[in-house]
């Protein structure tokens, strides 16, 4: 009983005992009012890097000096040149008085731009690290912080992980504020709430939230924040670190966090009242929470006629199911339960398994090994020769296996349907899944046979249902709310999907006349005219 508890609490999230000692709260320090001492402060702390880029001008006629801070690469030079050319042309404005030009240059650098004034050391660091320009004036304490930040990165392109037929084709990129872009110029509310955190003690790595206020309970919002607050690590690189940080049972490795890198499906997820995670520098988005359906659904069965899309769906759940169960159930039939195949087929089985050394439960342990080694190759291996690499495993060492006598032709067959069964699921995370689950029913049918993998069968089911998304069941959606099941194995006609979701605030979509709203809409452009 302890060790089961032990296996299925939630995992405290602590600050891992090698992150950086720099990295702790200390009494801060602020910038002085002498320019060189603030300049000299920040070389020592920046240990003289080469990309560190320090500019100093001077005015004797009104006794003004000042400096431009900032690291190259992470700046636009179109920005900056045009600061430039300003305050260029401001030296050339014939002032006289110290205090009048002081007051004009600061209007010009606040005027129309993303600005911040401090006087806190730290704070300055943070900014030159995260793209700003420092301006420093000597004399005044306080500095200036530009934000002229401009990374270097991919523009919007075709999702490349889960490509579609039917739908858009814009993918997120690695940049944050582009993928809010992409999510805000789909869904055109008011109610839509953005919220900004930062992770990670060395990487400080910007997230952000974005959900519905209306629509979005506000309970699984503050749960997801604690969650991120307590987040203590020295680096966030990834959506992936997140994601195993605050998922509720961190040892199950179904997924109860999805994610996506398309703008439409983060769209209708936001709609739904689910909370959007972006992590800055990754593609993929984080949604929460997460259901078990929601991982053999795709955005795609909402652009189709539904009959077509209900039997792509239920396709999915068959390769769910056939991924999991056609080498178990083959172990089972051919070492326990022979009395269960057709005479004909049993004749076969037992004509080609003649003479092969390994027993069936072995041979199908060696095949599966086999493929998993070739799938992973096939991703590793550069493009060119993946796929090379891919047919001539499948093909010539099937083969070769066959006429050798070590494995039997009907194993290469069961191992191939599994093979395509697992990549016919949806969500790539449930497949991988469902590739160490298999391993699991295998030798419980190997052991038992039947009565082995029925209780290997009870179990997971037992696990799924025990499984949460962030405090929400999950299986949320096929009781106790029946009405709420209508998008789960099939995907019913749109004028018939009138509920959101069960973990939504607003569980009803409310009814909008069309005529109405189209007579309200020509008053006030009416109005505007």
């Amino acid at each position: 009983m302890v060790f089961w508890k032990f296996f299925n609490k939630t995992v405290d999230i602590i600050r891992p005992n090698n992150a950086s000692k720099n990295s702790d709260v200390s009494k801060p320090t602020y910038t002085s009012d002498n320019i060189h001492k603030n300049i000299s402060k920040i070389k020592k702390e920046m240990g003289d890097s080469d990309d560190l880029a320090v500019n100093e001008f001077e005015s004797k006629e009104i006794d003004f000096k000042y400096a431009i801070v900032y690291l190259k690469g992470l700046v636009n030079d179109n920005t900056l040149n045009n600061l430039s050319m300003q305050v260029i042309s401001l030296f050339n404005g014939g002032y006289t008085d110290k205090k009048s030009f002081l007051d004009t240059f600061e209007s010009l650098l606040f005027n129309g731009k993303d600005t911040a004034e401090s006087n806190n050391y730290e704070e300055l660091c943070l900014y030159l690290l995260s793209g700003y320009t420092v301006i420093l004036i000597d004399g005044r304490k306080k500095f200036i912080a530009i934000n002229t930040f401009y990374p270097q990165g991919r523009s919007v392109g075709e999702p490349t992980s889960q490509t579609i037929i039917r739908g858009p084709k814009e993918a997120f990129t690695e940049k944050i504020e582009d993928n809010i872009a992409l999510v805000r110029k789909r869904v055109k509310s008011t109610h839509v709430r953005v919220e900004k955190l930062t992770l990670g003690y060395i990487s400080r790595t910007n997230v952000c939230l974005m959900y519905m206020e209306n629509i979005a309970k506000e309970e699984i919002v503050a749960e997801i924040k604690n969650r991120l607050n307590k987040i203590k690590t020295d680096g966030v690189l990834e959506g992936g670190v997140i994601e195993q940080l605050i998922k509720d049972d961190p040892y199950s490795p179904f997924p109860t966090i999805a994610n996506s890198e398309k703008p439409d499906t983060v769209a209708a997820s936001v709609m739904e009242g689910k909370v959007a995670i972006y992590i800055d520098g990754t593609p993929y988005i984080l949604l929460l929470p997460c259901l078990f359906w929601e991982n053999f659904q795709v955005s795609e069965d909402y652009y189709h006629h539904f009959i077509v899309a209900s039997f792509i769906r239920l396709i999915r759940y068959i390769s769910f199911l056939l991924a999991l169960l056609v080498p178990s159930l083959y172990i089972a039939f051919t070492s326990f339960h022979q009395e269960m195949i057709p005479t004909p087929l049993l004749i076969s089985i037992a004509a080609q398994r003649e003479g092969l050394p390994f027993p069936a439960f072995l041979e199908a342990l060696i095949m599966e090994i086999t493929f998993e080694i070739l799938h992973e190759a096939g991703i590793r291996m550069p493009r060119a020769i993946g796929s090379a690499i891919s047919i001539v495993g499948a093909l010539v060492l099937g083969q070769a296996a066959v006429e050798a006598g070590i494995i039997s032709a009907v194993m290469v067959i069961i191992v191939s349907l599994t093979a395509i069964a697992n990549v016919t699921i949806a969500n790539y995370e449930m497949g991988n899944a469902v590739r160490v689950t298999r391993f699991g029913f295998m030798i419980m049918a190997a052991t038992f046979g039947l009565y082995g993998l029925f209780m290997a069968g009870i179990v997971l089911t037992l696990h799924l249902c025990k499984l949460k998304s962030i405090g929400v069941p999950y299986w949320t959606g096929v009781a106790p709310k029946v009405k709420t099941m209508n998008d789960k194995f099939i995907r019913p006609p749109s004028w018939k999907m009138k509920y959101r979701p069960p973990f939504s605030k607003e569980l009803e979509i409310p009814k909008i006349d069309m005529e109405q709203a189209s007579k309200s809409g020509n008053e006030k452009k009416q109005e505007l005219r």
